[in-house]
């Protein structure tokens, strides 16, 4: 007897509108319908526009600031799952909290577990995202987790730049491990620049491990916030000699000056992905679409394929 597939429904938030449009389309369903009504004060309630009762849903939101949008995730969680859907996978390009992934210092919380406990409260059966601060993340779930890689978008695109003498660089120490990664699809080498930190967001010195004379240089990172440790490794690159310096960050965060940071920095393009929407256009910022990839994730789950193989560059 063959399979029976749920039918499946793909419901945007509103902080990732338009990324979910190119989710259903390319998985050829139009997006459901949601609305999201608003109380003078602020408070908001989400409610689905049609049933539900049966269903694979999955829920499009990145819960990028302001936390809205992660309240509002989790009141369409419940609504779902009041609403009897079978199956409800939380598709989550940008882990918001993901950074509050230890206890670095005494006495505060661990933010991207928290976030974790309260999406499976809600009732999720499933999370979908990309690119996680810490791929030990998936650890705080108790649940299925679908942690795609967004190497598999960046790769063909760096190979089509035609970059005569590649070396890949991690722009702190903590993201060796993702950039020695990176630089298998390429047979690469990998620098290191090694930042020393005053506070969060401001940066006291940096140093390059590894030689970048003449070399094409591509940092890997996957948040770019105020885009500046970038902007700083770029500059420290250069003046030891690369021949190029460009930057891949999966998540356009791209707080305060980030925008102007990165134009006015030595980087020929920041590339980046639509996990998270621009606030504007930039010359030196290139976005690359998810969308099929998490088009081919969804149908995976709904029809018991295999997610491994979406990590085929």
């Amino acid at each position: 007897m063959p399979l029976q597939f749920n039918p499946v429904k793909i419901f945007a938030g509103s902080g990732t509108k338009d990324l979910a449009s190119k989710i259903a389309e390319e998985y050829g369903k139009p997006v459901g319908s949601v609305t999201l009504s608003k109380f003078s004060d602020g408070e908001f309630q989400p409610s689905f526009d049609e049933s539900v009762r049966g269903c694979d849903v999955f829920l499009v939101q990145s819960t990028y600031q302001p936390s809205d949008n992660l309240m509002e995730l989790l009141l369409m969680v419940d609504a779902a799952r009041r609403a009897s859907a079978h199956y409800i996978t939380a598709v989550v390009p940008y882990y918001g909290l993901a950074r509050q992934d230890r206890k670095d210092k005494p006495r505060v919380a661990i933010g991207a577990k928290l976030v974790a406990n309260l999406l499976k409260a809600a009732g999720i059966h499933r999370i979908m995202t990309m690119d996680l601060h810490a791929a030990q993340i998936q650890g705080f779930f108790d649940i299925p987790v679908d942690h795609l890689d967004g190497a598999v978008i960046f790769v063909p695109y760096i190979k089509s730049l035609g970059l005569e003498n590649l070396t890949i660089a991690s722009p702190d120490m903590g993201g060796s491990y993702r950039a020695r990664t990176f630089a298998k699809f390429f047979n690469a080498e990998v620098v290191i620049c090694d930042k020393r930190r005053k506070r969060a967001n401001e940066i006291e010195s940096m140093s390059i491990i590894g030689d970048v004379t003449g070399q094409d240089i591509v940092l890997i990172d996957d948040i770019c916030d105020t885009a500046g440790t970038l902007a700083k490794a770029a500059a420290l690159i250069m003046e030891n000699g690369a021949k190029s310096v460009r930057a891949v960050c999966t998540h356009p965060v791209l707080s305060g000056k980030a925008y102007e940071t990165v134009e006015n920095s030595v980087l020929e393009e920041l590339i980046v992905t639509d996990t998270i929407p621009l606030k504007r256009e930039s010359p030196k910022i290139k976005q690359l679409s998810t969308a099929k990839l998490f088009a081919k994730a969804i149908a995976s789950v709904n029809e018991y394929g295999s997610i491994s193989e979406l990590f085929k560059v």
